[in-house]
C-alpha cells in the first residue's frame, strides 16, 4: 500500500473512532438524563458523564498536539477513560440500578471503542498485536 493510501486509511479510521466516541457520548447523555433524582444515581450520572465524554474529548484534543508523544498521551488518556466507563457500566448493570438490556449495547460499544483506541495506540507505538 502506498504511503498516501496508508495515511488516508489512518485518517479515515481516526475520524471513524472520533465519530463513534461522539455518538457514544450522546447515548450516555440520553441514558443518564432519565435517571431518578436520587443520590446514588447522581454519582453514576456524574462519573459516567465525565468518563464517557472524556473518551471523545481526548481524541479530539490529540489533533492539537505539538508532538507525536503528546498525541499518543491523549489517546492513552482516552483509553483510560474508556476503561473507567466500562467499570461504571458493569457496576450499574451488576447492582441492577439499570437493566441489562439498557446497559449491554452501551457496554458493547465501550468495549469496541477500547479495542479501536488500543489498536491505534499499538500502531502509533510501532508495536504489533500478538
Amino acid at each position: 500500500m502506498s504511503e498516501l493510501k496508508s495515511q488516508n486509511h489512518s485518517s479515515d479510521l481516526k475520524a471513524h473512532v472520533k465519530y463513534r466516541a461522539y455518538r457514544f457520548s450522546l447515548d450516555v447523555i440520553m441514558l443518564v438524563k432519565d435517571f431518578p433524582h436520587d443520590r446514588i444515581y447522581a454519582i453514576f450520572t456524574d462519573q459516567l458523564l465525565r468518563s464517557a465524554t472524556s473518551i471523545g474529548a481526548n481524541l479530539v484534543e490529540a489533533k492539537s498536539s505539538s508532538s507525536k508523544r503528546e498525541f499518543i498521551k491523549y489517546y492513552e488518556i482516552s483509553l483510560k477513560s474508556c476503561n473507567e466507563t466500562l467499570y461504571w457500566f458493569c457496576l450499574l448493570r451488576d447492582s441492577k440500578l439499570s437493566t441489562k438490556e439498557t446497559i449491554t449495547p452501551l457496554l458493547d460499544e465501550a468495549e469496541q471503542l477500547s479495542k479501536m483506541i488500543s489498536a491505534s495506540l499499538l500502531t502509533m507505538k510501532g508495536k504489533k498485536k500478538f
